[in-house]
């Protein structure tokens, strides 16, 4: 059996005493890893550890009575996804950058991931992907739109210009999606405060349909990108099948990965000219140090996810 039990959790909930170092503290002494985001709009993140260790941090949260219900979802590593315990206090719990949403009251409305097909299959529903674009490259729902996104916060930018180019107007059926639920659950509470009247997101996210529908019945295709060592997952939240180029964090297939631009630790077919001949040599130095510790077991920092792009 698997050594590692993995909690993709969030919740939208009003916090405005969280503080950081005591849950610090409870992780890193039951052996957990990961990252949690405290904001006043409520808490995010994904952890791992041992199974006894990584409950006892979740009932640590629950035993708060507005995170009583707090939900997650799991899986299991062989290995532990995660290199240090990080807690942080932010602004937004999921940065969009505008004022006044707020998704524990005015989230749109949830579908179950059992319903979710024969919802995204009516003709006249409007399915958008949530996620950026180089999570969309990998793995998508069948007929979903790519907004083309960097960053979550160019969301909102590309609804009104969609709005405006007649894409959709406030009484368009709009069922939006993403990896854990948390970035669609923002996207329709901004809609329904812009007016939009018929808004759904997928409750659990990508992450609880493929846990959730058999593989037969999905209209998943690809892989899904997570923000962990494990790069991505396929159906029942198996290990999938992509890399990660650790310069430009971007997934990789083996395709790529085949690609003459591909130096591990130094470039990949992304990245391969956006650095100078300096800066690659002290990549490969870099890369000689992880290996090395590789060979002895060891963890290196050059092998850290610790700049992780947003979520």
């Amino acid at each position: 059996m698997p050594n590692f039990l993995i909690a993709a959790l969030y919740k939208f909930v009003r916090l405005d005493d969280f503080q950081s170092q005591p849950l610090l503290d409870l992780c890193k002494s039951h052996g957990v890893k990961g990252t949690l985001l405290l904001a006043q709009e409520g808490i995010n993140g994904t952890i791992a550890g041992p199974e006894n260790g990584l409950r006892a941090v979740l009932a640590y949260l629950r035993r708060d009575p507005r995170l009583e219900t707090l939900t997650h979802k799991e899986s299991w590593s062989e290995k532990m996804p995660f290199y240090r315990m990080k807690v942080r206090l932010k602004r937004e719990i999921v940065t969009m950058g505008v004022p006044n949403v707020h998704a524990e009251t005015m989230a749109g409305t949830y579908v179950r991931p059992e319903e979710w097909n024969a919802l995204i299959e009516d003709p006249d529903v409007v399915l958008v992907d949530c996620r950026n674009d180089y999570e969309v490259s990998i793995g998508t729902f069948a007929n979903a739109i790519n907004p083309k996104t960097d960053s979550f916060a160019q969301l909102p930018a590309w609804i009104k210009a969609q709005t405006e180019a007649g894409l959709f107007d406030k009484k368009t059926r709009v069922a939006m999606f993403c990896t854990g639920g948390i970035r669609c659950e923002k996207s329709t509470a901004y809609m329904r405060a812009q007016g939009f009247e018929n808004v759904y997101h997928l409750e659990g996210g990508i992450l609880k349909y493929l846990e959730t529908v058999h593989e037969e019945q999905s209209l998943w295709e690809g892989e899904c990108f997570v923000f962990d060592e494990r790069v991505s997952v396929v159906h029942g939240l198996e290990p999938g099948h992509y890399a990660l180029c650790r310069v430009c964090r971007l997934p990789l297939s083996q395709a790529n990965k085949a690609s003459e631009y591909y130096v591990e630790g130094v470039s990949c077919q992304h990245c391969h000219d956006m650095h100078t001949e300096e800066k690659k040599q002290r990549l490969g130095e870099r890369q000689k140090q992880v290996e090395l510790a590789r060979q002895r077991n060891q963890q290196h920092i050059g092998m850290r996810l610790d700049k992780q792009r947003e979520t």
